[in-house]
């Protein structure tokens, strides 16, 4: 079996397809059979573990199953920012406490609710843990961050203009793509938690 040494460069292309794949709502299984491949070959080139990744035959072939196209994923790889979160907006895990740091490469942040328009699902205090590096499943919490602040909602859909998210009570809010500057899936409520203002 091949091995590969971490590679930083492949590591960064397969995590902006796996962010164009997600953005278009496809599983690892779908994008791969409309390229013609498993889902195990479609994660290996995500995991950056895949050789010939940077072929332009091999981008024309991953981004066409996406309807996209290889200067989609280089924007892509441009618009991801290469640096972690600051070492403030992490928590450090310590027995049964739980912490904002993830795994490698993922980044998470924190939101304290100032209301409860979210109740019962979240209320006024709680804080809510998000990682961008992980997008939503339907009806996960998520957390969108645009120009004027973030939204908070529960997933509901996304296409390539829109992502739509849904309060607990039903109502839907539709989200231009021109107006998100990133999405992260609610990875964690803590509540009764201190938490600095």
């Amino acid at each position: 079996m091949t091995r590969f040494r971490d590679d930083p460069d492949a590591n960064a292309l397969g995590q902006a397809l796996a962010g164009l794949r997600k953005a278009r709502g496809l599983s690892q299984a779908e994008a791969g059979a409309r390229m013609g491949v498993t889902s195990q070959a479609w994660g290996l080139y995500e995991a950056g573990r895949r050789p010939g990744m940077f072929r332009p035959d091999v981008q024309r072939r991953l981004t066409a199953a996406l309807d996209l196209t290889p200067e989609d994923l280089a924007l892509e790889m441009a618009r991801r920012p290469a640096v972690p979160a600051p070492a403030s907006d992490r928590l450090e895990e310590s027995g049964r406490a739980f912490s904002t740091k993830g795994p490698p490469g993922s980044v998470r942040r924190t939101l304290q609710l100032r209301d409860d328009d979210l109740a019962p699902w979240a209320g006024s205090g709680v804080v809510l843990v998000y990682d961008l590096s992980v997008w939503p499943r339907r009806d996960q919490g998520c957390v969108v961050e645009t120009a004027d602040g973030p939204v908070i909602g529960l997933y509901h859909r996304g296409d390539r203009d829109t992502v739509v998210l849904r309060g607990p009570g039903g109502d839907k809010r539709v989200l231009q793509r021109s107006w998100i500057g990133s999405v992260g899936a609610v990875v964690a409520r803590l509540e009764g938690v201190d938490w600095p203002q």
